[in-house]
């Protein structure tokens, strides 16, 4: 179990400066899972140093992938080909990492040997069913504990057949569950979706050369094909970039520029909110990087005024969410959320827990069953849990530099898992954040 840790932020002065936050935490996962099915040698760079990305690493290193680290944020994977994984000789444990879990049961599906996917106490109480029941009518053999929770056992001996299957909530884990699994599928495997979502996996199938076709909303690939080793470089986070955007843009006198910040289509629906509330983002250098659009962001402080935000932007920023409530509790009026349901089945129920959180901090906030509305209005210090959500526990944080006094926040050494060295990065462009004692 993670050792428990808390911090406190403090009110501080703006922030600036010019910073690099580390590789993008969806991209490193697929970067190390295609790698090892490829054909070759792949090299990746900007690989993020986070626990639940070495998770994964360490996963495929039971499975009998070779992969060495010459440097921090550099992996080479000695590709086995689609079938040269081999059988574990114990369980799989993807620690707090939802995507891994997803992805590697849709990937471990179309093996010929049983496996086991574990997790820790926060992974182990998040539901699997809407992965498991698609990949199911594809032939998959998965038992689950009571509820679709894990672990997840995953049985060999599965002849894995195409479907055609539109997503009942848009996701782009379960998407990419179904794509992988249907690397080893006979016939087409075609996945739909009601809102379009990052598109992560199917670039970089494309990137490993192997056949896809696809479209916002839609993805479409056939099995019986390989995959090619190339190389990767993985741009900055943009979820991690959301935590600095946000608080240059509450902070008064702030200007801060984040580099090469991934800016996929799909991600960034967070940009769009912000200057929708009024924010300064302005994208620089816009360039290509590993098939990734990626951009140098400068921030400067503004006004952020409430909005209705827009629907069609929620699956483009559902990781965000934690950190635009923050955007909204410091900006003038109400800001209002409907469709994001999906929220209240990550790391935590983040509807509630932020909700709870701002209202210890002075905030009005009115919860819906996919959504709030949060009344902006001034931040008072206190005590927040983020109920062991690395989210969550970044958010305050931010919330902390405009708060009228400290902002103490409970649970917070899961932040490792996608951010390590947040706190280090953090103060040095302005943050007044330290570790909590007694």
């Amino acid at each position: 179990m993670t050792a428990s840790l808390s911090w406190i932020s403090a009110p501080a002065g703006p922030l600036s400066g010019d910073i690099v936050v580390p590789g993008d935490k969806s991209i490193s996962h697929r970067a190390i899972m295609l790698a090892a099915l490829a054909d070759g040698m792949s090299h990746i760079g900007g690989f993020l140093e986070g626990e639940d990305t070495r998770a994964t690493a360490a996963i495929f290193a039971k499975l009998g992938v070779c992969i060495e680290t010459p440097s921090a944020s550099r992996r080479i994977v000695h590709g086995v080909g689609l079938h040269g994984l081999i059988a574990p000789s114990g369980e799989l444990d993807c620690g707090n990492a939802g995507t891994g879990m997803r992805l590697l049961a849709g990937l471990l599906a179309g093996q010929a040997f049983d496996s086991m996917l574990t997790g820790d106490e926060s992974l182990s109480k998040r539901p699997m069913r809407r992965v498991i029941e698609p990949l199911a009518a594809m032939g998959a053999r998965i038992d689950a504990e009571p509820g679709g929770l894990p672990p997840l056992r995953i049985r060999s001996g599965s002849n894995l057949r195409g479907i055609d299957y539109e997503l009942p909530v848009a996701s782009a884990q379960v998407k990419s569950a179904l794509l992988l699994a249907g690397l080893y599928a006979d016939g087409e495997t075609i996945v739909r979706e009601p809102h379009p979502t990052r598109d992560y996996t199917e670039r970089m199938l494309a990137a490993f050369d192997w056949p896809i076709a696809f479209e916002p909303g839609r993805a479409r690939l056939s099995g019986g094909h390989r995959l090619r080793a190339t190389d990767v470089v993985v741009p900055a986070d943009f979820s991690s970039a959301a935590f600095f955007i946000v608080a240059a843009s509450i902070v008064p006198g702030s200007r801060l520029r984040l580099r090469a910040v991934g800016l996929n289509p799909r991600r960034t629906g967070l940009l769009q909110a912000l200057r929708l509330m009024g924010a300064d983002i302005r994208e620089q250098d816009a360039r290509e990087q590993g098939g990734e659009r990626v951009a140098d962001l400068e921030v400067r402080h503004a006004r952020l005024r409430g909005i209705e935000v827009p629907v069609e932007l929620v699956p483009d920023m559902i990781d965000e969410f934690p950190a635009l409530f923050i955007a909204a509790a410091a900006a003038e009026g109400t800001t209002v959320v409907r469709g994001a349901a999906e929220l209240r089945v990550k790391e935590s129920d983040r509807l509630a827990v932020m909700a709870a959180g701002l209202r210890n901090l002075g905030i009005a906030i009115d919860e819906t069953p996919d959504g709030a509305s949060i009344h902006g209005g001034t931040l008072r210090g206190g005590e927040v849990d983020s109920h062991s959500d690395h989210r969550i526990a970044m958010s305050f944080a931010v919330a902390g530099l405009i708060a009228q006094a400290p902002v103490r926040i409970a649970d917070c050494a899961n932040v490792a898992t996608s951010f390590p060295g947040f706190d280090a990065l953090a103060n040095g462009c302005g943050f007044d954040l330290r570790v909590a004692t007694g």
